[in-house]
């Protein structure tokens, strides 16, 4: 078994998250409260609170805490992943499994990364819309027009080879919906999220993200973890521009989890709040690559009975 672990990117937060896991396994629940040390409240309460887990700056934190959450209580049942790759929010949660920074340190980082993301989101609202038709390069096309035009609508989340999520000013992601289906797309789906990520609208956020993490040393990692921004393996070097430069930037998903299978990764495990990515991967991998979600505690005790009957 030749594992890709893959962390969920905020969207996948939902109340209740985690509760069975947390009220189970002492290594999940002890995590969790590790969390709740750095951040200065009970993540296990927001967790379960509706209002507050929909918010960027309470969803951050609780995903990439459940995420960790769930590798350190596989512990030894998980062998080392061949690759790791995580959607947007989800890079944190993978780049601190693989070991790039400690728990605590990523916590602090991303309580601050979704206050910025909160703030300025609220103050410059956008709207976000997943298009779905295999012919991206009309999608792109269509999008430079606009652009050529003084719109600000952007691509924005690459997720499948035939889903591409563009955000901008709504007004503006609007006309591009109505061009796009004038021009042929059959399908357009609007996003329940608060700002335009991924686009130059949060560049504001950027900036604040570039400040916090020019003083955050990172190590090493275990395992290459690849980037949405760039498709490749994370260069440790680079990782403050890195992850500075995706708060604007497409995430280009489909294509590093091209690059994994590439890499020889047989079987996906996704940890975290839903099995979104799962999803993706079989719109992108072939059929024979085994897919698994990690988000409860019976899908976690089904996981990891597989995990240990491989190793025997």
């Amino acid at each position: 078994m030749k594992i890709g672990l893959l962390f969920s990117g905020q969207g996948a937060q939902q109340a209740g998250m985690g509760t069975d896991l947390y009220e189970a396994l002492p290594e999940y629940k002890s995590t969790i409260d590790r969390a709740s040390e750095v951040l200065g409240y009970d993540l296990s309460d927001v967790m379960k609170n509706a209002d507050k887990i929909a918010q960027t700056q309470y969803a951050q934190p609780a995903i990439l805490s459940m995420s960790n959450a769930i590798v350190n209580a596989l512990g030894s049942a998980l062998q080392q992943p061949v690759a790791a790759l995580g959607l947007s929010l989800g890079e944190y949660s993978a780049l601190t499994a693989a070991g790039a920074m400690n728990f605590e340190q990523a916590v602090a980082i991303i309580k601050d990364r979704g206050r910025y993301m909160q703030t300025v989101g609220d103050a410059n609202p956008g709207k976000m819309a997943a298009i779905m038709g295999e012919d991206q390069k009309l999608i792109e096309a269509v999008l430079a027009q606009l652009q050529d035009k003084g719109k600000q609508v952007f691509p924005a989340n690459y997720n499948t080879f035939a889903q591409l999520v563009i955000g901008g000013i709504a007004a503006d992601v609007d006309e591009a919906k109505a061009t796009l289906t004038a021009a042929g797309i059959k399908r357009t789906i609007d996003l329940p999220v608060s700002g335009a990520f991924h686009t130059p609208l949060l560049k504001d956020a950027a900036v604040q993200l570039s400040e916090r993490l020019a003083t955050e040393a990172f190590t090493d990692v275990n395992y290459p973890v690849y980037s949405n921004t760039t498709s490749e393996p994370f260069i440790i070097a680079d990782l403050h521009e890195t992850l500075t430069k995706q708060i604007v930037s497409p995430t280009y998903f489909a294509q590093a989890m091209k690059k994994m299978l590439d890499a020889g990764v047989d079987t996906f495990i996704e940890v975290g709040p839903s099995d979104t990515l799962i999803k993706f991967a079989k719109k992108i991998a072939p059929k024979d690559v085994k897919r698994y979600a990690i988000k409860d505690l019976k899908s976690f005790n089904e996981v990891k009975e597989l995990l240990t009957a491989e190793e025997v």
